[in-house]
Parts: C-alpha cells; sequence; structure tokens
C-alpha cells in the first residue's frame, strides 16, 4: 500500500500535543518559526522532505513514524499500477514525491519516488539529520551536496550525508528519481516543563 499524506498535518498536531509540548519548543529546536509550524499543522503549506525530518527528530520519532499510518513489520509490495493512479503530494519546494511502503511500520529507511520539473524548483539548499540514496529513473538533473554539483542521469545514483547542504536543479523538462532516507534512532521526547515548584510557606 503507498502512503497517503491527506493526514500528516493532524498527526504532527496530535503527537505534539500528547507530548505536551508547544509550537515554540518544536519550532525552535527545528530551527524555523512558529508560524511556519503553525501552518504545517493546519495543512496550510507542504513542507519540503527535509523539514519533516527535522520536525520528526524534534518530536523523538523517526521519519517513517511521522509519515506512514500505523502498520506492521511485514513485506509490502508496491505495484506500479497502484503507484500510477495516486497523484503526487506537492511541495513547497516545487517537487512532488509518493511515499512509498506506507504499511510497513518502524522502518530504519523510507523510500519515495520524487517527482520536479524544470523551472519549478525554488531553489534553497536543505538539510536535516541522517543519510540519503538518490537513484535517478529518468531525466537529467544536477543534484548539490556541500560545495560540490554532481550532474545526474537516468541510471545514476549518489549517496551523501544529509546533514550537509543538498539542493537540485532539473535540467531535463522533468527528472523522476528515487529518493531513500535513512535517519538516526529516535532519540526519547523531551519532556513538557513543569512549573517551577513553590518554596514552602511561600
Amino acid at each position: 500500500m503507498i502512503g497517503h499524506m491527506d493526514a500528516l498535518p493532524s498527526r504532527i498536531r496530535a503527537l505534539r500535543r500528547r507530548q505536551q509540548r508547544t509550537l515554540r519548543d518544536i519550532a525552535e529546536r527545528c530551527g524555523f518559526t512558529v508560524s511556519l509550524l503553525s501552518k504545517i499543522e493546519s495543512g496550510k503549506t507542504h513542507p519540503p522532505v527535509a523539514t519533516l525530518t527535522r520536525i520528526a527528530t524534534a518530536l523523538g520519532v523517526t521519519l517513517s513514524d511521522l509519515v506512514s499510518e500505523q502498520g506492521e513489520r511485514t513485506t509490502t509490495l508496491t505495484s506500479a499500477a497502484e503507484l500510477a493512479k495516486l497523484a503526487l503530494t506537492p511541495t513547497d519546494k516545487g517537487y512532488g514525491f509518493h511515499l512509498l511502503a506506507a504499511a510497513r511500520a518502524a522502518k530504519t529507511m523510507q523510500p519515495f519516488i520524487f517527482v520536479a520539473k524544470r523551472g519549478e524548483v525554488r531553489p534553497g539548499a536543505l538539510s536535516h539529520a541522517g543519510e540519503e540514496f538518490v537513484h535517478v529513473l529518468a531525466g537529467r538533473m544536477r543534484y548539490r551536496v556541500g560545495a560540490v554539483t554532481y550532474l545526474l542521469g537516468a541510471g545514476d545514483s549518489l549517496y551523501f550525508d544529509a546533514t550537509d547542504e543538498h539542493d537540485i536543479e532539473p535540467i531535463t523538462a522533468t527528472v523522476r528519481y528515487l529518493a531513500v532516507l535513512s535517519t538516526p534512532p529516535a532519540l526519547a521526547p523531551m519532556p513538557a516543563l513543569s512549573p517551577p515548584a513553590k518554596a514552602k510557606g511561600a
């Protein structure tokens, strides 16, 4: 089964509230504004995957746990026919993606199919925890990692530390590629801060 991302905003909000944590706490740990996180939780903006990875880390969960619905530790089939029926999930970065293997729970890696079109991807480097593998399926693009820009065509691949800033620029009208993100084991979420205890007799 392929995952649907419609419920993602409510999953982020519910997870944050279960941990009794504020928008400001999560936003500051992610390195972006409270306003942006509020828009993500309300579904008013469509963040790129790098932003979702930062949110997952701040919440103490893996990326796959954040974006996937509840599933089981089982073999998961994604058929080409099923994939062809689904619309891409858009992002404010300008590319779209398909979430793969959503039915598999507790994954140590999260695969995506990305589709980017020339002239539609907004420039701006991204970075997040973990490692990333990219394999081009069709088309050509420039893929920058750190200070080096790689020219990638169908069959080419990269493996890199996702903490290095990275960005893409499609060269052909459309580029389609597989990306597999592996995030570090999730840390236990930070507990909500309790108010300081009052001194006796106060």
